[in-house]
């Protein structure tokens, strides 16, 4: 597929793709877990939870109306959940949204009793008060795009008036139920080119006043300064944005009264123009000059705003901004994404050696601070890639849409001349292979905290294959690529080589072979072919070095044998697997804990991709102790040469060789649908 019609394809992309969600394109808002009161395993809490979120979860749910409660066991371990799906989505997606949800619940949330789940479909809830017809703004999240609506602070204004005026509008028909489900959409054209779209709903257990104070404060508290914004609580949500986020076609979508019209019921919040009522016997002239006032200030309004976005569009200039939220912002366009390069430049000090934090194959990383005192790292990628503007640009929000909590999240980019740019969120203790393969940084990393890794970097990697609205095959999963925070949760990193799957596509060939040799499959180091099986490898070659503690190219001139693997099935194979577990937490384990991670690397790397399991599988066999494994067949043992050296790599592990001139597979990121 050439670059341009990738380009064109990917905008296309989300419009065909939004109203089919399925269980592997649901997206994941956040969890706030109350830590206020937790339970422990095996007890009658987890009992009746586990009860309560299978009810949820049955078939016999209320998908058809979006909405259903239950409550299971007897106090003090009484637990109370609640679904809302969004309004305007189906009862399939309903279904597959709460069911995933379900299943997410007990990992994001492992012990609290009391939880709130966002997603993009829906909401699933449960506590162990009483919770049901109660208000409660416990548990909210906000999320905005990056941009403000105009730099012009009287545009903003008004703007501002005209949204909060338009939701509080709709606000009062969906609270007086407009529909028993207390949900309604607003579509209000603001110029012959732009739209104002709204959503707004309550979960139906709601009083009409109860849901009425709900939507007002969550109007309230969004960002109306911003070109779109949300602000969700356990009880309600609201979201304005400038393009149709909802699926218009599954519902009735008709707009409040003009603004410009007396309204038939007060709004609670109203920011139109006040004016007092008519006197007796004046009713006519005062009626006349009310309407001649208020339909001024919205031409002028309207005016305003057709301005602001001619002058948008026709000068197309990238505003100096930076990134002001790592979680709550949402990306819809190439242009909330593009940074000023000038305020990148400045906030790494020219790039000053001093904030160096990194080398990759692809280029260099800095730390990167802006003038609000947000720190990011910054990645400087080589002037000499082939990759185009329209790639380069395709690839960043593709990475920027992959939302997940074990993927760096990609704030922004930048493109100057030469100069490509991409800025991420920091990682305070950088890079897994810093920290893992140092021995006096490695204490920090005990059997807790590495089996936690493990199965962040599981997630991360099902989430790329099967979770995502795309099917993405990361090429170079190895310890330098996956970054821990300030909590040492794992984040996989850098997707420069990545590679998107087409629907129902298993496999691909290349001729032009891009990794790291000792992460790489045998069957894509020799044959250029690749897979999910290829990343399943990857992940199988990092379990062995989170046990161990060593590198996998640490074994040339020791230990009697080439490489990891090798030595790791050895000792397997002998029946002394516990040789291979690093001494420093050797004694401080669960065994069996540890056996069995090193009986899942095993499978991993087998030579036979066929036989490699699944990443679902794999997730499956860390989180159950009751899953039976199969026996491993022998790894794939890669006879390697000196690996090649890279300049711009800092282990000079990382490759790009080409086992064919004849074909330029170069490594940027094509699109393919799923």
């Amino acid at each position: 597929m050439s670059s341009f019609v990738s380009f064109i394809f990917f905008f296309l992309f989300p419009f065909l793709t939004s109203f089919k969600a399925s269980a592997q394109n649901l997206t994941y808002l956040n969890a706030v877990c109350t830590n206020t009161t937790t339970y422990s395993k095996n007890s009658t809490y987890l009992i009746n939870l586990k009860t309560l979120l299978s009810s949820l979860s049955s078939r016999n749910a209320s998908y058809s109306t979006g909405f259903q409660n239950a409550t299971e066991g007897q106090a003090p371990d009484r637990v109370t959940g609640i679904f809302l799906c969004r309004g305007d989505l189906s009862p399939e997606v309903c279904r597959n949204c709460v069911a995933f949800s379900v299943n997410e619940s007990l990992i994001r949330c492992p012990n609290q009793r009391e939880a709130v789940f966002y997603y993009e479909e829906c909401i699933l809830r449960y506590s162990h008060k009483n919770i049901l017809s109660k208000l409660s703004y416990d548990g909210s999240l906000i999320k905005k795009n990056t941009n403000n609506i105009s730099s012009n602070q009287s545009q903003t204004d008004m703007f501002m008036n005209l949204v909060s005026s338009k939701m509080n509008q709709a606000a009062v028909v969906a609270a007086n139920g407009n529909s028993s489900r207390k949900f309604y959409t607003i579509s209000t054209e603001l110029t012959a080119i732009q739209t104002l779209y709204g959503l707004l709903q309550c979960t139906p257990d709601l009083t009409t006043q109860d849901c009425l104070s709900c939507l007002q404060t969550s109007i309230k508290g969004m960002p109306l300064y911003r070109i779109g914004a949300r602000l969700l609580y356990p009880s309600c949500n609201t979201r304005y944005d400038l393009y149709m986020f909802y699926n218009g076609t599954a519902i009735r979508t008709t707009s409040p009264p003009p603004l410009a019209s007396p309204p038939r019921q007060q709004s609670p919040v109203s920011t139109s123009p006040v004016t007092s009522p008519s006197l007796p016997g004046k009713g006519g002239k005062s009626n006349v000059l009310v309407v001649a006032i208020v339909v001024s200030i919205v031409v002028a309004v309207l005016l305003f705003i057709a301005s602001y976005c001619f002058l948008a569009k026709r000068t197309k200039k990238t505003y100096d901004a930076e990134p002001t939220s790592s979680a709550g912002d949402e990306i819809t366009t190439i242009e909330s994404l593009q940074l000023d390069y000038r305020t990148i430049q400045a906030a790494t000090n020219n790039y000053s050696e001093n904030n160096k934090i990194g080398r990759g194959g692809f280029g260099e990383v800095y730390k990167g601070t802006f003038s609000n005192g947000k720190e990011v790292a910054v990645k400087r990628l080589s002037k000499n890639s082939r990759q185009g503007e329209a790639e380069f640009k395709t690839e960043a929000v593709v990475v920027a849409k992959l939302q997940h909590r074990n993927l760096v999240k990609l704030l922004g980019f930048s493109l100057q001349g030469e100069e490509r740019i991409l800025v991420y969120e920091y990682m305070l203790n950088k890079s897994l292979d810093y920290i893992l393969f140092d021995p006096a940084k490695q204490v920090q990393l005990d059997w807790t905290r590495r089996y936690n890794i493990i199965g962040g970097i599981g997630r991360g990697i099902l989430y790329l294959h099967q979770d995502s609205r795309l099917t993405i095959i990361h090429r170079d999963l190895k310890a330098s690529n996956i970054l821990l925070d300030a909590d040492m949760n794992p984040k996989i990193a850098d997707f420069g080589m990545a590679r998107i799957f087409g629907l129902d596509q298993t496999q691909e060939n290349t001729s032009r072979i891009v990794g790291t040799y000792g992460y790489m499959s045998p069957e894509y180091a020799m044959h250029g072919q690749f897979s999910m099986k290829s990343d399943v490898y990857s992940f199988g070659v990092l379990v062995l070095e989170i046990i161990s503690g060593r590198k996998n190219s640490s074994f040339h001139e020791t230990d009697n044998t080439q490489d990891l693997v090798t030595y790791a099935w050895r000792l397997w194979s002998n029946g002394t697997a516990l040789d291979l577990v690093d001494p420093i937490i050797v004694d401080h384990c669960q065994k069996s804990e540890v056996v069995r991670c090193i009986h899942i690397g095993l499978l991993c790397v087998q030579e036979d991709p066929v036989v490699r399991p699944t990443m679902s599988t794999i997730f499956v066999m860390l989180t159950s102790n009751t899953a039976t494994l199969p026996v491993p067949q022998q790894p794939g043992f890669f006879v390697q040469s000196t690996p090649e050296k890279d300049p711009l790599d800092s282990d000079q592990s990382t490759i790009t060789k080409s086992v064919s001139a004849s074909v330029d597979d170069a490594s940027i990121t094509d699109l393919y649908p799923r």
